[in-house]
Formats: structure tokens, sequence, C-alpha cells
């Protein structure tokens, strides 16, 4: 009979108060340290289901010790390898790497390896997010940052911190400063603007395939936009929508969403693209970034198509930029943070961000 299902971030709360922990009290009497459940997975993010149990899960802590006693690091992770049981609460505690995915890694019980990483706070944010807490964060570095990649340090849980190093990081990077938030909105409201009336400049031409696919795309970026205004970063296209509905935006935006891509043709794209853009006009004005926009559709110049402009809902934005980096940066074109200019997965890796730094120079 398998195990029943736990949630991964519980599991793994559990095995640091019953395992971890008093291993660490016993070999290491005294020593501060902070554990937590944080990285990439699913079961960070609190979207991990039976299913995630075939890769990548298990029981997991990462303990973070401070940065004057890296170099003990070693010890305690030789530690614990003797230490660990083999099983806890029905799970395998070691793993093994995954034939079929050599990336990945199972469960198996006497497997080589566990999954209680013991690190420090500056060299895990440097593989998370190739950034060194010990420097200042500029805009670049802010836009630098996938979301995903800063969902990974500040969305998990937090078990212990006895330090404080690990905390005052996730409050570091919490959420944007004020005038790097306005300029990711100003250019999330610039891709809609692009593009709203090409929507319905292809049904027009009767290319309905054409014009459902940009349907798709004005959804996706409208959904990140709610996310923006809602101060919360997107996860990975995974878990894009499952986030979304813990939105307050989400209840009044999804029937809205759903019918913008469900639409049987372009007129119904277009009203309903109207209604979705202008509930977000209306919360953003809300919040007393910049002076306030108009939500109410017009007309695409001289042509029959419903738009909200969304250049004008950025130049709003862009007006009360007082940043002298984001005002440099808004004085070129708002391409926004790396997930709003590529969907690419390999250029998102921590280990391109040096290159990806450079458009913002």
């Amino acid at each position: 009979m398998r195990t029943p299902f736990l949630p991964g971030a519980e599991l793994g709360a559990r095995f640091y108060a019953a395992v971890v922990r008093p291993l660490l009290e016993r070999d290491f009497p005294g020593l501060a340290h902070a554990a937590a459940h944080l990285g990439g997975g699913s079961d960070v993010l609190g979207h991990d289901t039976a299913m995630s149990r075939d890769h990548d899960w298990g029981p997991a802590v990462t303990v973070f010790l401070p940065e004057s006693e890296a170099g003990r690091a070693p010890a305690v992770r030789t530690a614990l390898e003797r230490r660990l049981p083999a099983e806890f609460l029905g799970h395998p505690t070691r793993f093994a790497a995954d034939p079929a995915d050599p990336g990945s890694e199972v469960l198996t019980a006497g497997g080589p390896v566990h999954r209680v990483r013991v690190t420090t706070v500056r060299a895990f944010a440097r593989r998370q997010l190739g950034w060194d807490p010990a420097d200042p964060l500029t805009a670049a570095d802010w836009l630098s940052f996938p979301q995903q990649q800063l969902l990974s340090v500040t969305a998990g849980r937090v078990h212990a911190d006895g330090v404080g190093e690990l905390t005052a990081l996730r409050e570091r990077l919490g959420w944007y400063p004020e005038d790097v938030w306005r300029y990711l909105l100003a250019a999330g409201w610039t891709r809609l603007g692009q593009e709203e009336h090409l929507m319905a400049r292809a049904g027009h031409a009767g290319d309905e395939l054409g014009s459902r696919l940009i349907a798709g795309r004005l959804a996706r970026d409208l959904m990140t936009l709610g996310f923006l205004t809602e101060r919360r970063y997107a996860p990975y296209p995974k878990w894009f929508g499952s986030s979304f509905t813990r939105l307050a935006c989400a209840p009044a935006l999804t029937p809205l969403l759903r019918d913008l891509v469900a639409a049987p043709a372009w007129p119904q794209r277009q009203d309903t693209y109207a209604a979705a853009a202008g509930l977000l006009v209306r919360r953003q004005n809300e919040l007393g970034l910049a002076e306030p926009a108009d939500p109410r559709p017009r007309l695409f110049f001289s042509r029959p198509f419903w738009v909200i402009r969304g250049d004008l809902v950025a130049a709003t934005l862009v007006a009360a930029v007082t940043d002298p980096a984001v005002r440099r940066l808004t004085a070129r074109r708002l391409i926004g943070g790396v997930d709003q200019w590529s969907d690419s997965t390999d250029l998102r890796d921590p280990s391109w961000r040096d290159r990806v730094l450079r458009f913002y120079s």
C-alpha cells in the first residue's frame, strides 16, 4: 500500500523537526542555523500532488549556516550522511539519478543521495539568482531576475531561522522597488498596446486561427499584469494558471479570460478583451502609482476595432518614475523584465544572467 500523500513542504517541516534538528543538536550543539523548504519545485509553490512524487520530491530540508560558519558545512553533511534514517513517514530519504532523466532524482530505498542540503544564504542566492547578496541591488539586477527564481527564494516555508540572514534576504527580495514596479507595469501595458488591435484585424481579414492565437497571447499578458498589480511574482508556465487563481482579481478576470480565448469570432474577443483590460486599469488606478488612466475602450484610429490603448496606460506610469536609473531605461524601448521579453527556459537560467544584464546596460 502506497504511503498517503503529504504536501512536500509539510513533509519537509516534519522531517526537520523530527530528524534533522535533533541530529544537529546532538552532533553540533549550539550551532546557529536556519532551515527551510526552498528551491524551484512544485512543492515549494504549494502545487504538488501525488503525481509529483515521481521525481525531485521527498523528505527535503535546506540547512543554512552563518557565513562565518561556512567551513563547517562538510562536517555537517558527513554527519547527516551517517545518521539519517533510511525512511521517514514511509518515504525513503535517499535518492538516485533518474535513468530516464539524468537531471532529476527519484526516491529509492538505499539510494546514494539525501536531500538535506547544507549551504549558506550567500551561496544559495548565487545558485538561484546568479547574484551575490553582498552586492547592491540595481534596477538592472531586478529586471534580470526571472520571477520563478525570485519565488524559489521567497515562496517556500522557513522552519527556523536562528541567524536572521535568510529572513533578511527574503525580505529584501520580497517585491520590486516602486519605480521598477512602475517600469514592469508600463512594459506590460506596452506589450498589450502593440498587439491588442491585431487580434481584431486578423479576424476581420478572415484569419480566425491567427486571431485566436493573438487572443491567447493577450490573455497571458493580462494575467501577468494581474500578478504585478497584486505584488505577486508569477511562476513558470506549469503553475502560472494555478497560481493566478489565488489572486484577488481572479474571480472577476477568469470568466473574461476564458471567454477571450474561447470566443467563436473576433467581435466577441475584442469586447471581452476590452472588459478584462479595463478591469485591470481600474485596479491599477487604485494603487496610486500614477495618474489615473482611462479604462474605457476606444476605436483604433478609424478602424472598427476597440482597444484600451495600452501605450497610454504605460505613459502614465512612465511619467511617475523618478529614479534616474529607471528613467534611463524608460527612455529606451520598454522591454520590461526578462520574463516579459523572453519565453526561453534556458535563457532564464541564472547562468545566463550576465548576458541578460547587457540588455539594460
